[in-house]
């Protein structure tokens, strides 16, 4: 399946949305996350026209983010489970489902995550691991990397400008 990200960008959310960025692909990961492993529970969960899912599989196989496994010879039949690259993604879902609750779910929330133990509903947030302090709200910076080249590093060095001019920090 061709990204329609160009192949030079070195942009990490532009090569992330390279591969999740299809919305039927994120819903997938999500029913993944929730269990599903087989062709027909995807397509009875997602309402998804069977070429559709096929190539959606397809995507994230070679994507890396499922795994296909056989598990019937006679006939054909997979299943698809995550790989570490996509059970990495779970926080992503987390933030999206707080993000969905709060912004478009005029009539209350329809899921929420739980601490398994006490029952306390929780507040997906996302934090620096060094530090510990909430990003957005801590005087952080995009910076470019080691990697970056001119056209990022002019990118970053703009966006830095132009959020100086506002707020003091691009991440407050």
């Amino acid at each position: 399946m061709e990204s329609k990200i160009p192949g030079n960008s070195q942009c990490p959310i532009a090569r992330s949305l390279g591969s999740v960025g299809e919305w039927w692909n994120i819903l997938i990961i999500r029913d993944a996350v929730y269990g599903l492993k087989r062709f027909d529970e995807f397509q009875k969960s997602l309402e998804i026209a069977p070429n559709m899912l096929t190539r959606r599989l397809n995507s994230l196989v070679q994507d890396g983010i499922l795994e296909r496994r056989r598990y019937s010879k006679k006939p054909p039949r997979s299943e698809y489970v995550l790989t570490e690259k996509g059970r990495d993604f779970r926080p992503v879902l987390a933030t999206l489902l707080a993000w969905g609750n709060k912004h478009f779910a005029p009539e209350g929330a329809s899921v929420l995550l739980a601490d398994k133990e006490t029952g306390a509903i929780a507040d997906p947030v996302v934090v620096d691991r060094v530090s510990g302090r909430r990003i957005p709200g801590g005087g952080f910076a995009l910076i470019p990397g080691p990697a970056a080249g001119e056209r990022m590093r002019q990118r970053l060095a703009r966006a830095a400008e132009e959020a100086s001019n506002k707020t003091g920090a691009l991440y407050e």
